[in-house]
């Protein structure tokens, strides 16, 4: 008797364990993303239909009013109802920082602007961010998200902080570069990330606009973004992304559009980009702190974008000590002027690896390279000391039919003579105008150049 009555308890843990895991499922519809590598659909969660409009927590429309305290409050309810949409109207909403739950979607309605502080100590108490792939406590980002599951921003407002504090933070100014310094030595001796407190004035490290840290099944939909402290977009540790349909634009000092950093399962399409930095840029920390993490970013797919203004379009790097592997960029657009079109960058203190990069089907305007793979770009950190040597391996690297109006250079690539890079294929790659050379290749096997032509060489 006993023995029955065990095995129908099994029978019924059994059954209620599987009822609730297709309710949890069912919770979610999928988006099957196509590309050279498997790839798992992103799930998209399903937001209950509840709304939670920030007015009826006695937020005020007008751009003066303090609202963050009214926006808390309705993601806090709207968090402990399930879930649904914390609805931000048309008007001008005055706010500091703002602080996402689990299940939240903060939905901006169309004319509806988000007016973010520029006080610094509006920004405090520190919360666990990263900088360049060091990890560390900093002013909180305008828009924060730690250890959050379905979470989304979306609809056509859009998000415009004032600009007048950080604008003064933009140059690396010497006590800038004395706390970064601080921060590196902390990171390569391995201080506890607890330790590392860096937000004060004196330091002036800008926070990001919106930086999800950790986070899962995330949803970037529709808005705008004018202007940002720093990069505009950051997801950190993430898995599960759509970022879609998005008017970026911020000309300040490291304004990239959107930055991936160790984080997988993403798609990024319809976005356009117009940036001070890079647009698409894929990162996996830094050194020490990258091979402590040892999370991977792979799994990403970038098409049907356009950048009409940055740096370049396809970054990989520098910070990637983690690795990175599995990125296709397809059916883009750069019609204006860029630097690079792809780029790839480390340094002999990296480590990580980078493998299975695609690019394809790309149209281009006027730039300094199309192709570039640089083993030594250590920008501002090249007076740091080296605390470890680890040369990163670079390869299976693809970038097929591309046509550029205009180059200083088609490619150059320049490895490490201690690890090569490995395995590049450039197809059907068409230039109208070089100005400098074709092409330099350094410390590199098995480059595969098949129908990469030119209309004109500069002086010839």
């Amino acid at each position: 008797m006993k023995a029955t009555f065990l095995k129908c308890l099994s029978g019924i843990f059994f059954y209620l364990l599987i009822v609730s895991f297709i309710n949890a499922e069912s919770n979610y519809s999928t988006v099957k993303v196509d590309a050279p590598f498997p790839m798992k659909p992103i799930k998209v969660f399903k937001y209950p239909k509840q709304d939670f409009p920030i007015t009826n927590y006695g937020a005020i429309a007008g751009g003066i009013a303090d609202n963050t305290k009214a926006i808390a409050l309705a993601i806090d309810a709207c968090n402990k109802a399930g879930g649904g949409r914390v609805v931000v109207p048309a008007g001008v909403w005055f706010t500091g920082p703002i602080h996402f739950k689990s299940n939240v979607n903060l939905y901006l309605k169309e004319n509806a602007v988000l007016r973010f502080s520029d006080k610094p100590s509006d920004y405090l108490p520190a919360v666990k961010s990263s900088l360049e792939g060091m990890e560390f406590y900093n002013y909180s980002p305008l828009i924060y998200a730690f250890e959050c599951e379905n979470i989304a921003i979306t609809g056509k407002g859009s998000i415009n902080p004032q600009m007048d504090t950080w604008k003064t933070w933009f140059p690396r100014q010497k006590n800038y570069m004395d706390a970064a310094g601080k921060l590196y030595t902390m990171m390569s001796t391995n201080v506890p990330v607890e330790e590392r407190q860096m937000g004060n004035e004196q330091n002036r490290m800008r926070p990001y606009l919106i930086h999800f840290n950790r986070c899962k099944n995330i949803l970037l939909d529709g808005f705008k973004v004018r202007e940002s402290p720093f990069w505009c977009i950051h997801l950190f540790m993430c898995e599960g992304a759509i970022a879609r349909n998005l008017d970026l634009k911020a000309h300040g000092h490291n304004n990239d559009g959107i930055d991936l950093e160790m984080s997988r399962n993403i798609l990024v399409e319809k976005c356009t980009f117009d940036q001070g930095d890079d647009a698409v840029v894929i990162k996996s920390g830094s050194n020490q702190d990258g091979w402590r993490l040892n999370t991977p970013c792979e799994n990403i797919v970038i098409r049907y974008c356009t950048i009409l203004q940055g740096h370049t379009l396809l970054g990989i790097g520098s910070e990637l000590s983690s690795g990175i592997r599995n990125v296709y960029m397809h059916d883009c657009t750069a019609p204006n002027s860029v630097l690079r079109l792809f780029y790839i960058k480390t340094n002999h203190r990296r480590g990580g690896f980078v493998e299975n990069i695609y690019m394809e089907n790309v149209k281009s305007g006027k730039m300094q390279r199309a192709f570039e793979i640089d083993a030594d770009v250590l920008y501002q950190w090249k007076d740091f000391p080296t605390y470890e040597t680890r040369i990163t391996p670079i390869n299976n690297i693809h970038m097929k039919n591309v046509t550029c109006n205009e180059v200083d250079a088609i490619y150059e690539i320049k490895g490490d003579e201690r690890l090569p890079v490995k395995n590049v294929e450039l197809s059907n790659i068409h230039v109208g105008k070089v100005n400098k050379f074709i092409k330099k290749v350094k410390n590199a096997e098995n480059v595969l150049e098949n129908n990469v032509t030119y209309t004109e060489l500069s002086g010839k």
